[in-house]
């Protein structure tokens, strides 16, 4: 079993920054790719941003494009997101998360393997 752990959630004004990091581990660890979702209250799960853990490709949504970065520590088992210029709408639970097969980066349904959440509060 894997197991994925946020952490470096919190509060913070807009225009601020935040890391979050992901930490695996548990069972010898061998994922396609790791993502970062979020969801807001009363929305749906949405992707954020993913890294492929072997060539370090990166994507992003369009939403956080220029602000986010998302970087990993293969070393470490470590994925971490990097958020710049934080706007109210970035208040959400931040979900990571891992998928061990091959296919889109973008939709929760194929990643195996989730952390609890962080939660990121913007405030105005």
């Amino acid at each position: 079993q894997v197991q994925l752990v946020e952490s470096g959630g919190g509060l913070v004004q807009a225009g601020g920054s935040l890391r979050l990091s992901c930490a695996a581990s548990g069972r010898t660890f061998s994922a396609y790719v790791m993502g970062w979702f979020r969801q807001a209250p009363g929305k749906e799960r949405e992707f954020v941003a993913a890294i492929t853990w072997s060539a370090g490709s990166t994507y992003y949504a369009n939403s956080v494009k220029g602000r986010f970065t998302i970087s990993r520590d293969n070393a470490k088992n470590t994925v971490y997101l990097q958020m710049h210029s934080l706007k109210p709408e970035d208040t959400a639970v931040y979900y990571c998360a891992a998928r061990t097969s091959i296919g889109p980066y973008w939709t929760p349904p194929g990643y195996n393997y989730w952390g609890q959440g962080t939660q990121v509060t913007v405030s105005s």
